[in-house]
């Protein structure tokens, strides 16, 4: 293996780490819930602290990284993460909600550092790199359901921690290996750091790029949220249900290297949008399908989603300063956090009260509004 190759696995099995982490413990929450008398608001929360935790913490891990070196930062979320693991075996499992923020703090240091350095260390050929990391970290996503259960019917819930925790270690170790990267490449003054910060949300170079990776959540929180509310509505069992939403996450994962490549061929900005306009139509069109067309459309949707979240994070690096790096990427996470907790919330208000075809094309329909006035923001030149 290539010294690049080895280095793209180090910092994609970071990647992994995080998503593993987080669905590994989420999909056995009831479990847990049932153990210690927590209702389903609970469940909830225990869901939502992790990504409030990333939401606020990845800005601020980028901005450190860009002042103080990557690598460091890239450690140190690794080891929070794995101490934060490991911290449930010595409290009150009521407590359990503290674990899951200092995990989501560890998550949210070691996810945007190892993005950034990803498009630090793959400016040549960065499309297919971005697509490559995207989905081994989006492998944590589709493996960690299934080890979680096991695990957890098997072992108890606590094997799942020391699990979460062991893989960081091999993360940890093998990050160790990394090069080094100099730092110091913002200012080191509170002030000017506290000010980059708040720019960096608003830069009009990345605000469109931000703007994209917001809606196409969107589109996540309806593809993986409320296709099982269609599907299950249309008498599906549970079996067939499960094989539906797979098939939508393989094509989600499975795009991924395929668009990155293309995008090094031909304009970002076109796959973006491009990627962005096949899953708000597909997602349209899901609540009027049924049967092997439903399948056809839910694949669809799942390579536009997929399209638009690996080069949408490469547009980011693409644009912005090398001196803000770090903060850029942590920026385009933390929208990337808003997208995925405020979407659902809006599907679910819009089905809840019209119904599951109101709230999937009016969610798409103003998705495919917005790809217009984005197509000609002059931020979305061709790269």
């Amino acid at each position: 293996m290539s010294n690049r190759t080895i280095l793209l696995a180090t910092l994609a099995l970071s990647g992994f780490v995080t998503s593993f982490g987080a669905h590994v413990v989420a999909t056995n929450l009831p479990t847990y819930a049932e153990t210690v008398g927590a209702g389903a608001f609970t469940i909830g929360l225990l869901i939502a602290v992790y990504d409030f935790a990333e939401l606020f913490a990845k800005p601020a891990a980028g901005i450190v990284a860009d002042r103080r070196g990557m690598k460091p930062v890239l450690l140190l979320g690794l080891v929070v993460f794995i101490v934060g693991s490991l911290l449930f075996l010595i409290i009150n499992p009521k407590l359990l909600l503290v674990v899951r923020f200092v995990q989501g703090l560890g998550a949210a240091a070691l996810s945007t550092v190892s993005i950034s350095l990803v498009a630090r260390h793959f400016e040549k050929g960065r499309g297919r790199a971005f697509g490559i990391y995207n989905a081994i970290k989006g492998g944590g996503y589709v493996v960690a359901p299934a080890a979680g259960g096991f695990l957890a019917n098997r072992y108890g819930f606590a094997t799942i921690f020391v699990v979460s925790a062991s893989i960081g270690l091999v993360a940890l170790i093998a990050s160790l290996f990394l090069p080094n990267d100099p730092g110091g490449l913002l200012e080191d003054d509170d002030e000017l750091s506290l000010r980059a910060s708040v720019q960096i949300f608003r830069d009009p170079r990345l605000m469109p790029i931000y703007a994209v990776i917001v809606i196409n959540m969107f589109l996540v929180g309806i593809l993986f949220g409320f296709l099982p509310v269609y599907v299950h509505g249309l008498g599906y069992s549970a079996a067939q249900s499960g094989t539906v939403v797979s098939l939508a996450t393989a094509a989600y994962l499975l795009v991924q290297p395929v668009a990155g490549a293309v995008a090094d061929r031909y304009a970002m900005r076109t796959t973006v949008l491009l990627g962005l306009l096949v899953a708000a139509l597909s997602i349209m069109a899901i609540t009027f399908a049924s049967g092997w067309m439903l399948i056809a459309i839910v694949i669809a949707a799942g390579m536009g989603i997929g399209t638009v979240w690996t080069n949408s994070d490469a547009l980011v690096s693409a644009s912005a300063s090398s001196s803000q790096m770090g903060a850029s990427i942590g920026a385009g996470q933390s929208f990337k956090e808003f997208g995925d907790m405020v979407g659902p919330l809006l599907v679910g208000g819009l089905t809840q009260f019209f119904g599951v075809r109101v709230g999937f094309v009016t969610c798409s329909a103003g998705a495919v509004v917005l790809l217009v006035v984005l197509a000609r923001s002059p931020a979305f030149s061709a790269r």
